[in-house]
């Protein structure tokens, strides 16, 4: 049995379908620093897979609001403190109604090693709720992020743990929830990172994540002696913050993305997507991308359930490079035929393991250059960073000092994970650099810490 078998055979009794994305992230890393395991005792003498795999707290608890027909409703919050050997925990909260412990220990764990990799002094955690702010009015939403935050103001701080958004909660959630946390705590400080500007929020914060992982490409494109972005085809699915701000820069750099997708279907515009329709229909008016083809008829609206299960039409256009930007598991091995048979060169995760594990070997099994999302979409959390320490020193930075360091931080990790996946061996291999690089960080830090 290999070492990797090894430390995963002592997990699997916690292997249950709640926590099944959770032990697909935990595998992955497990089978990538085998080399690193082998190469140093001290990892296993230390026991780090066994501490690292555990959070140091999962924090559950009730949430009751009054709807806007007076009417009482009650969910249930959460917060998973992970890992804070760096620094404080950090990572953001998500309102949904699939939200569980599971889903946020997979995306906790992920969060510490994506948060390693920025070189930035933040450890892991991640937190949210099973509700769902889709059809709810402004008071509903600010009602519930009250009684959340009444809650969650107990466990958080600005040297403890500073949560900021993920799906579900953007600008307007963060700014209830900082509104709350100040009147509860009579305390103006960066808990929150994800503000408005005009109240300590950083500049480029709703850009980060996809433009960070446009930064990341192009540095590994050209590492991996492959043409530039520039003039070529790409597809993007997801139509959020990432999805949209990855188009966006995307465009700037001369690039054409051609699609966009929701849970109902893909748009599909081989002339180049309209970013300022796309901004309209989903940040101003929350409406389904069927609307997009009342505009430009031209362009195609392809319905979820005009594809066989298992396969994605936005997967299935042919394109240079290729961003997964929606939600976990949505890359399968069907559309990574699909990708490869079409002539794809990179894959980059802009959301968190959109790519099944299948689907990975594929990429990695025929050269593509594939970008692990804990590498590719560490943006967001990088100029998160950058807002705490605007907020800790009361300064503020231009959006053009942002998006330099912001860059500069893309192209370092990249650079940092090709390195780390050629000295062990695995020349070309991100999803290995990635993970030997964090987990030897983190764990290196564990062991000064003692136990």
């Amino acid at each position: 049995m290999s070492i990797a078998e090894t430390e995963i055979k002592k997990f699997e009794n916690g292997n249950c379908a709640e926590n099944k994305v959770f032990y697909q992230a935990m595998e992955e890393v497990i089978y990538s620093i085998a080399p690193l395991l082998e190469s140093d005792e001290k990892y296993q003498e230390y026991a780090i897979l066994e501490r690292l795999v555990v959070p140091d707290r999962v924090i559950k608890f009730k949430v009751t609001w009054l709807d806007d027909n007076n009417k009482i409703q009650v969910n249930t919050g959460f917060r998973v403190q992970f890992n804070n050997a760096l620094g404080p925990y950090k990572g953001g909260l998500r309102f949904h109604p699939t939200v569980n412990e599971g889903i946020l220990k997979f995306l906790g764990f992920e969060q510490i090693l994506k948060n390693a990799l920025t070189g930035l002094p933040i450890g892991g955690g991640k937190g949210g709720a099973d509700f769902d702010p889709k059809g709810k009015s402004d008071f509903e939403v600010m009602k519930f992020c009250s009684a959340f935050m009444t809650e969650l103001h107990k466990y958080i701080g600005p040297r403890i743990d500073v949560p900021a958004g993920d799906i579900g909660v953007g600008g307007r959630e963060i700014g209830y929830l900082f509104g709350e946390y100040k009147k509860i705590t009579s305390s103006f400080e960066g808990v929150l990172t994800g503000k408005p500007f005009f109240f300590g929020g950083s500049l480029m914060r709703p850009e980060a994540t996809g433009y960070g992982a446009v930064y990341f490409t192009e540095t590994m494109l050209e590492m991996e002696g492959k043409e530039t972005l520039e003039g070529k085809v790409c597809t993007v699915s997801g139509a959020g913050n990432v999805a949209l701000h990855a188009i966006e820069k995307l465009q700037h750099i001369g690039a054409i993305p051609v699609t966009c997708t929701d849970s109902k279907g893909t748009i599909y515009d081989a002339r180049g997507v309209d970013l300022d329709l796309l901004k309209d229909i989903k940040l101003n008016r929350r409406a389904s991308l069927q609307e997009y083809i009342e505009v430009h008829p031209e362009a195609k609206y392809i319905s979820v359930e005009e594809y066989p299960e298992g396969a994605h039409a936005v997967w299935d256009i042919p394109c240079y490079a290729a961003f997964p930007c929606a939600t976990q598991n949505e890359l399968t091995d069907i559309d990574a035929q699909n990708l490869i048979v079409n002539g794809v060169v990179s894959v980059t995760e802009g959301a968190n393991m959109p790519s099944t594990p299948k689907a990975i070997n594929d990429f990695l099994s025929h050269k593509i250059c594939f970008a692990p999302a804990k590498a590719a979409n560490a943006g967001g959390v990088a100029v998160s960073e950058f807002e705490m320490a605007q907020n800790a020193s009361m300064i503020r930075w231009s959006f053009e000092k942002v998006d330099e360091k912001l860059k500069l931080t893309m192209q370092q990790i990249a650079k940092r994970v090709a390195l780390t996946a050629k000295d062990y061996g695995v020349e070309g291999n991100y999803v290995d650099g990635a993970n030997i690089a964090s987990f030897k960080k983190v764990a290196d830090a564990m062991i000064a810490e003692g136990i």
